[in-house]
């Protein structure tokens, strides 16, 4: 039997799916180095990230029996949200398995949406096997964040957004990466566009997988990252191989470029920008990315951020400014 495997075709239907549930985000014009580029706000996104869109194209695809039996998910927020939104909207019990040291405004809105948490150690559990097991013993659907079919197209809506908005294909598509949900989404929907994939140091599994041709898992000890949304420890054979297929490649970015991206997302685009949802728009600003044409777009993927921690890095970054 040959396994099932994103397609473009998926994704053109997803979007179509999806889109009544799930908000147009805008694409914002911002002008970098004589170049007028865009910025895809899914920061803007109902629960503060895209992730309720492909949380959304699974859920509504699950038969009424499915549906009765809830759903299981694993994540350090946003796809938790993405889930709990997508979920309470039909009706459907929703158990999310987070870990513990979880942002507080991500663990808080999904309780506000309805989901029950389970909380683990990342440092010491797994949390694949926690979900799994939970699933197996209430007969739920589990619901992966990026190693899905049905998710990954459903995360494709974005590209077919950028298209539309744009008015044509982009040249260049700058994504976060975390597990590879988005960037393959999109790399679906634009299959004449360079994708360029971009991770925290030292968490650029998807980078150095493209790279090796095969899944290669980030190298133990994983530094600390303020990029919880992006510390998957290894990819999935299904982003991975639309991402090769596709002729991607991958950034990395450094916890002080993901700062300083952040600050400048606050200052000139009027939006708040989590750590894992600015680091397309930081590796642009560190200059990693070479020729940037008037079709290039850059993702800023989800807002989530602790309201301390937020302003600690502005406050910082200001002071660093008008040293």
């Amino acid at each position: 039997m040959t396994e099932k495997k994103p397609t473009p075709e998926g994704v053109a239907a997803a979007a179509k799916r999806v889109g009544p549930n799930v908000v147009r985000t805008p694409l914002l014009p911002l002008d970098w180095d004589g170049v007028r580029l865009w910025v895809k706000a899914e920061c803007l996104q109902e629960g503060g990230s895209f992730k309720l869109r492909g949380a959304t194209n699974r859920l509504l695809l699950l038969s009424e029996s499915e549906r009765r039996r809830g759903v299981v998910a694993f994540s350090s927020g946003n796809h938790a949200q993405g889930v709990a939104i997508a979920a309470r909207r039909l009706g459907i019990a929703a158990t999310i398995v987070m870990p513990s040291d979880a942002p507080a405004v991500k663990r808080d809105a999904t309780l506000a949406a309805g989901a029950e948490i389970v909380a683990y150690d990342r440092s010491t559990e797994s949390r694949e096997e926690i979900a799994g097991r939970l699933a197996e013993a209430r007969g739920a659907t589990l619901v992966p964040s990026f190693d899905d079919v049905d998710v990954i197209e459903g995360q494709g809506s974005v590209g077919v957004e950028i298209a539309d908005q744009l008015g044509e294909p982009p040249d260049l598509v700058l994504v976060p990466c975390g597990g590879g949900g988005l960037s393959a989404g999109i790399a679906l929907a634009l299959p004449g566009s360079r994708i360029v994939t971009v991770e925290p140091e030292g968490w650029d599994d998807m980078a150095r997988s493209i790279e090796a041709g095969e899944p290669v898992p980030v190298a133990e000890p994983a530094p600390p990252t303020r990029c919880d949304a992006l510390q998957t420890r290894l990819v999935s054979p299904l982003t991975l191989g639309v991402l090769r297929e596709s002729r991607a490649s991958g950034l990395w970015v450094t916890e002080a470029e993901v700062e300083h991206a952040m600050a400048f997302t606050a200052r000139h685009l009027r939006l708040v920008a989590e750590p894992g949802g600015a680091v397309a728009l930081a590796a642009l600003l560190a200059g990693k990315v070479g020729e940037v044409t008037e079709r290039t777009v850059v993702v800023v993927s989800g807002g989530n951020v602790d309201p301390g921690l937020y302003a600690a890095i502005l406050g910082a970054q200001a002071a660093e400014a008008e040293r």
